[in-house]
């Protein structure tokens, strides 16, 4: 950030009066500008025994497989985000369920969360963000080419728990890769 939003004057950043942790501070107006993490939420789509996956058609990952899942909006519940991303992806019409995973990234800034959803009807295609979508059994899904790693451990954990019969509520951090 260079500019303050609300005048246009530079912004510092610097740790402002009452608080702990650096903050671009308007010089000009004094506005505090405060950067929160993002949330991402999303769904792990059932139908019968299959989850619903969708190639991605944008950056990043392009032409990997995830969940329908994206950035929430102002003014939507995680519900309706997760609802809406979904519709979006992959034209896909869902009875939500709870919240199954959790998945802190700190370091870029994002919270992800996926909820359990029923698909209503098979009836599923690409959205403007989706190359393929595809119904997986846990054998046909392509682990290998999984675009995030919220993606790969919730459906390790969806698939662990459906074995036991049990689901429970998972949460994490992901930490960056060490190269």
């Amino acid at each position: 950030m260079k500019f303050c939003s609300d005048c246009g004057a530079a912004v510092t950043r610097r740790v402002p009066a009452g608080d702990t942790l650096p903050r671009y501070v308007c010089d000009g107006c004094g506005t505090v500008h405060y950067q929160n993490p993002r949330m991402v939420v999303g769904c792990i789509v059932e139908w019968r025994d299959q989850v619903l996956l969708c190639r991605r058609a944008i950056e990043p990952r392009y032409g990997m497989w995830t969940v329908p899942a994206g950035f929430m909006e102002n003014g939507e519940t995680t519900f309706e985000g997760a609802m809406r991303e979904t519709m979006e992806e992959a034209h896909a019409r869902v009875e939500m369920g709870q919240l199954y995973a959790l998945y802190n990234i700190p370091h870029i800034n994002q919270v992800y969360m996926l909820f359990r959803a029923q698909l209503l009807d098979p009836d599923v295609r690409p959205g403007a963000e989706t190359l393929e979508v595809r119904l997986c059994p846990e054998d046909s899904v392509p682990w290998q080419e999984l675009a995030f790693a919220t993606v790969r451990n919730t459906l390790r954990h969806y698939y662990d728990d459906r074995r036991r019969g049990e689901f429970g509520f998972h949460m994490g951090t992901i930490e960056p890769v060490r190269k």
